[in-house]
């Protein structure tokens, strides 16, 4: 996910149009909004390949079967590393701590245990510096 303008995460999908008024109340429902895809920014990052000293890790918040999902998401991506994570009853967004999977193509799932943000954020970076260095 992505900042956006106002500090709004990025999401899969987003309203397609924009009303210049109020939508009021009228006794009935209103019409349903229209969603529309947004640009998958990981997938258009890992197709400009870059270089090998680059790593490229993407993050997933996931409902229902996690690491299946998960791992799917990483084939389709083609990313190093995939951080994804349960979201949903009180968990990841608006709290400080979190836990998550670290999965990689080839390489073992990583289980982070909940716990501060911080500490998800220092098991990702020295994944990260172990994938740079020197072999």
């Amino acid at each position: 996910m992505l900042p956006t303008q106002g500090g709004a995460r990025r999401a899969d999908f987003r309203p397609a149009g924009r009303s210049d008024q109020k939508i009021k109340k009228r006794g009935e429902p209103p019409a349903p909004i229209t969603l529309t895809e947004n640009p998958d920014v990981l997938r258009e990052l890992v197709a400009t390949r870059r270089p090998a000293a680059q790593v490229i890790v993407g993050f997933a918040a996931e409902t229902g079967d996690v690491l299946a999902n998960g791992r799917a998401k990483l084939a389709a991506k083609g990313c190093d590393l995939l951080v994804v994570n349960q979201v949903g009853s009180g968990l990841a967004f608006g709290t400080s701590d979190n836990e998550a999977v670290v999965l990689s193509a080839g390489g073992p799932e990583v289980k982070v245990p909940r716990g501060p943000k911080e500490a998800l954020a220092d098991v990702v970076w020295d994944l990260v510096a172990a994938r740079l260095a020197p072999a």
